[in-house]
């Protein structure tokens, strides 16, 4: 392996995206931040009890010596496991400003519910 490949392969990792996880009205949301990801960049699927995000960003860098470079290379990628609660057939996505925002809803049977006492 040449010198130059070894340092692209250095340079090229994959990246784990900050997300926040919340449960509210029968729907768990998830929110990954990913800037730079375009939403045909990115592939989510559910693979037996893991739901996985990947985001591919963008290699091209303007040319010219940086003075300060503080943005990550790489590609985004973040697995998630998924109980029996979610519905696997009802996930919906939308991504905007460099936010994956994912919605997934409980089954029936998992929303909490009420009992009343007779």
């Amino acid at each position: 392996m040449s010198d130059t490949m070894q340092t692209t392969e250095k340079r090229k990792r994959t990246l784990v995206p900050s997300c926040s996880v919340r449960e509210d009205n029968g729907k768990v949301r998830i929110c990954l931040e990913m800037p730079g990801v375009g939403k045909d960049d990115i592939e989510i699927k559910i693979e037996k009890n893991e739901l996985i995000v990947k985001g591919r960003l963008d290699e091209s860098m303007p040319q010219g010596s940086y003075l300060v470079r503080e943005r990550a290379r790489g590609d985004y990628e973040k697995v998630f496991t998924l109980d029996e609660t979610i519905d696997r057939e009802k996930v919906g996505a939308e991504s905007k400003d460099g936010v994956l925002t994912l919605t997934l809803l409980l089954k029936e049977a998992a929303k909490p519910r009420r009992i009343f006492i007779a």
